[in-house]
């Protein structure tokens, strides 16, 4: 039923906000066939790690150096090509509409690989950034995917406390730790005896996802798992 809601849902708003692919321009869709067949995706063999597509299946070089707290990270592509362009389009220009075919890849992948879930958590944004954005797109694709997978959705639980500087700002694997240290905990016990899933858009060294699991565990989560619509390994 669920999946059927989604597309009445989605055939409501192409007749009345025409749609067009955000990799070609074509029309009917927000990325079309054509752009879809070419959307890079990671192909195992990957770090059982951090996920990305390497080599072998021993843990890759640019896992972190640090000790990780979360038990995994797993992204469906790697930030490039239509995928950048959508993470873009839907994080900096509002393009709402686009979480819905983005979690509905994401939650196929999620069929093919699973992992252990209890209730799906958003990594949250600062109430600062919160409120300038005016949403979070992850919470947008955490939403999105409770409503095609079942399972519960916690958006009241992780918050981030401390306002840091864009991650994209650092220059080194060490400094995007430093930078969130203690920038995340959870303000119930929603997590407690649960295996989360934590939903973002973009990981990059994954030491965002590992802050979360660090306060999502200090809370009495059994396993935190990432889920990412994509992996930038710049």
């Amino acid at each position: 039923m669920r999946p059927v809601l989604h597309e009445l849902k989605e055939a409501a708003l192409g007749l009345l906000f025409p749609l067009h692919c955000i990799g070609c321009g074509k029309g009917g869709s927000l990325i079309c066939p054509s752009c879809q067949s070419e959307l890079p995706w990671i192909f195992p063999p990957i770090c059982p790690f951090c996920g990305v597509d390497k080599a072998s299946d021993s843990p890759c070089t640019s896992c972190p150096v640090f000790q990780p707290v979360i038990d995994g990270i797993r992204s469906p592509f790697r930030f490039e090509a239509v995928i950048r362009s959508a993470v873009h389009e839907l994080k900096y220009h509002n393009l709402r509409a686009l979480a819905t075919p983005l979690a509905r890849i994401m939650a196929d992948y999620l069929i093919a690989n699973p992992l252990p879930c209890d209730i799906i958590i958003p990594v949250p944004l600062h109430h600062k950034r919160l409120r300038e954005r005016g949403y979070n797109q992850s919470g947008l694709l955490a939403k999105e995917l409770g409503s095609l997978t079942g399972f519960p959705i916690e958006t009241n639980c992780l918050i981030r406390h401390r306002h840091t500087p864009p991650q994209a700002m650092t220059t080194s694997l060490t400094e995007r730790h430093n930078n969130l240290v203690n920038a995340f905990t959870c303000k119930n016990n929603s997590a407690e005896g649960k295996k989360v899933l934590l939903i973002d858009d973009v990981a990059t060294s994954g030491a965002t996802m590992d802050a979360c699991a660090s306060a999502l565990k200090a809370a009495g989560a059994i396993s935190v798992w990432g889920l990412t619509l994509a992996r930038d390994t710049r």
